[in-house]
């Protein structure tokens, strides 16, 4: 039996429930099978014919749709009288199956379908575009974890090793302005980082979660005086205090993100909050722990100066200290992040679950939430499951199609069982794994691993979902894919292999010995893998940058990199152009030294995504029909990048290849990506 050849579609065209049932779908090479089973729920159903071609047989089966999750796999009887049994592992021969040998399914996992395939771009708003100069964080207007603020006057100059109080002046003004530019890029959705009232740049240390931030928003009414200098006594920040406490900066500044996800909307663009709930920030209202809203109107007492605080029981104090009490519990230990204290107030977990359904809702009306270090709410696994199903049931009320994304570094499997997480921010099946092979760097470029670099099969162990028991099919077809972020290291400065962090060394060395080809290779792997492709803001202009501060840098405006941005439209428009890159089935077709090659197919065609990580030319054959692709027949090459050191080249005019007896053979330039069509594409057609 050709094993190769096997081919369990586990595309959600096959996963989806169809009445009582659901429908699963297999293809074997025409003859090799006298019959074909699947096992589940204890028992071996037999699978019909469905149909062949000149190359495949299909057969589908039917197992009924348990409320629970179901664990299957497919036997099948060679034309020899052998059996193999067909799972995640692939083909096996003989011996009793293991776990490991299991697909999975969930029959009543409802995710939203806008993610699929959709493209994504992160905003980290500060560093942006500046869009309306009286809205600026100024010198001294407050005093913020050990320093005053300060307003960078100079929008191209490099971040500080510690930069949380300065301030670019990006805003939302400067994201309403650019998007045209957003939407001529081809961007399908706006993740914006946290954009609620808070003291840093980065935001992540919420001061209301009820209102935008009028840094970022409207300031209508503004007085009072900045700090004087060598004063750190925040109550005295009378500008700060009106510009944040105010009511009018403050409905002015959420009428004023209703107007922009509604142009936004306009425009076909969908927008996701990032939702900071684990802990909040010692500004907060809640905790009060500067007195900026002591004695103001419309505010109550904050639980820091006052034991008898509504919100005392908000938060975990280890010590009767009261007044001006610092002894509470602060995530992992920060004082500046209080960790919310969920378990001991259900006031709080009503109060969070209103802020989730609030801004999915009309007037705000967005897309969805990203949920900042999700799995650590609550003190334990137990409260963390159970708010997340009572935060998914208040969302989706709200919304049903607003999606639930959310931040979790590994083990993701008991958040996505349908009834909490919709899916995950993909760094273990995709941005860890895309740049090992590609660079051999960790993601924070700490270190270089010589033994990941160029590692095809370590690679394809990693990145199919298949083999990774905490991404089941329906989250795996929605995560967010990306190659940088705000937490990590450009992907640029990553190609370079030099291991570093801004303090160690300088922002310039982030520039040093990076390759653009590498880049490219990154940027096409991200638009032809099943889930929504996420660029960070600048990627696609040449931004580099160490580790966080320094990958915030501000986006480049006039200072672009051409080509990049040519490049980047070119392979947006192509991964729009072709709806197999949506939900189309995925097959990995070769994995060799530094060359690795996947298929994409569904009814309307393939596509076949060739990467050569190597500094030297290849030349490779290819068992394409496996992957959609005629047996006899050309592929078109659409798409290619290629270079050497700094220099780097891409193309999109065509040229066919020959394919024989379902073999192609292409020449693979250094460190190239290629991408090849088949529009007739024979799977699916029987």
């Amino acid at each position: 039996m050709d094993k190769e050849a096997l081919f369990a579609d586990q595309s959600p065209a096959f996963m989806k429930r169809q009445g009582g049932e659901i429908c699963l779908r297999l293809r074997i090479r025409k003859g090799e099978a006298l019959s074909c089973f699947v096992r589940a729920l204890g028992k071996s159903r037999p699978m019909r014919p469905a149909g062949s071609d000149q190359v495949f047989d299909y057969y589908e089966g039917r197992i009924p749709a348990s409320a629970s999750p179901i664990r299957y796999y497919f036997r099948i009887r060679s034309r020899e009288g052998d059996w193999v049994r067909y799972g995640r592992r692939g083909p096996v021969e003989g011996g009793r199956p293991g776990k490991a040998d299991y697909f999975h399914l969930i029959p009543d996992f409802a995710v939203p379908d806008w993610p699929a395939g959709a493209v994504g771009y992160q905003i980290f708003v500060d560093r942006f575009c500046k869009g309306d100069p009286s809205t600026d964080v100024l010198d001294r207007e407050y005093f913020y974890n050990g320093d005053y603020t300060r307003r960078i006057a100079d929008w191209y100059q490099d971040p500080a090793p510690n930069d949380v109080q300065e301030f670019y002046g990006g805003d939302l003004q400067g994201v309403l302005d650019r998007l045209d530019y957003l939407e001529a890029l081809g961007v399908d959705v706006i993740y914006f980082n946290p954009l609620f009232v808070s003291p840093s740049n980065h935001k992540y240390d919420t001061q209301d979660y009820d209102y935008i931030d009028p840094h970022f928003g409207k300031i209508v009414k503004d007085g009072g005086q900045v700090l004087a200098e060598g004063d750190r006594d925040n109550a005295h920040a009378s500008r700060y205090i009106q510009r944040v406490t105010d009511r009018e900066n403050l409905e002015a500044s959420g009428a004023f993100f209703a107007r922009l996800v509604e142009e936004a909307h306009r425009r076909g663009i969908r927008v996701i909050l990032d939702g900071v709930f684990n802990h909040c920030g010692s500004f907060h209202k809640w905790l009060d722990r500067e007195k900026i809203y002591q004695g103001r109107q419309g505010y109550g007492p904050g639980a820091y100066t006052d034991p008898d605080a509504p919100t005392r029981s908000f938060f975990g104090f280890t010590e009767d200290a009261w007044p001006d009490n610092r002894h509470y519990e602060g995530w992992w230990g920060h004082d500046t992040l209080p960790k919310l204290n969920y378990e001991e107030s259900e006031a709080l977990c009503q109060y969070i679950l209103g802020i989730g359904k609030k801004w999915v809702s009309p007037p705000y009306c967005c897309d969805g939430w990203r949920l900042d270090v999700a799995a650590d709410l609550g003190h334990s696994a137990a409260f963390n499951h159970a708010f997340w199903k009572r935060f998914r049931r208040a969302v989706k009320e709200a919304n049903p199609e607003a999606v639930i994304l959310a931040e979790n570094y590994c083990g993701s499997q008991d958040w996505l069982q349908g009834d909490e997480w919709d899916t995950i921010m993909n760094y273990e099946a995709f941005m860890e794994p895309v740049t090992w092979f590609l660079t051999g760097m960790e993601k924070h470029s700490d270190y270089y691993r010589e033994d990941l670099h160029h590692n095809a099969e370590a690679f394809w162990r990693a990145m199919t979902w298949q083999d990774q028991a905490y991404m089941p099919g329906a989250p795996a077809w929605i995560s967010m894919n990306q190659l940088s972020n705000h937490d990590h290291s450009r992907f640029l400065t990553r190609t370079s292999g030099r291991a570093g962090r801004l303090g160690q060394k300088r922002s310039r060395d982030a520039e040093k010995g990076i390759r653009r080809a590498v880049f490219m290779q990154g940027t096409v792997l991200l638009m032809t893998w099943p889930g929504m492709p996420t660029l960070y803001y600048g990627d696609e202009a040449g931004l580099c940058g160490f580790t966080d501060p320094d990958n915030r840098r501000p986006y480049p405006w006039g200072r672009e990199d051409e080509k990049l941005l040519s490049f980047h439209k070119d392979i947006i428009a192509l991964h729009k152009r072709y709806p197999c890159l949506k939900y189309g089935s995925l097959k990995a077709l070769y994995g060799e030294g530094g060359v690795i090659a996947y298929a994409r197919f569904d009814a309307s065609g393939a596509l076949l995504t060739v990467i050569n990580s190597l500094d030297a030319e290849r030349e490779v054959s290819l068992k394409v029909l496996y992957g959609g692709f005629p047996e006899e027949g050309r592929a078109r090459r659409i798409f290619m990048s290629w270079g050497g050191g700094r220099r780097a080249f891409y193309t999109t005019k065509e040229k066919d290849f020959p394919i024989r007896e379902g073999t192609l053979t292409l020449p693979l330039p250094p460190q190239s990506a290629l991408v090849l069509t088949a529009e007739a594409g024979i799977l699916h057609k029987a």
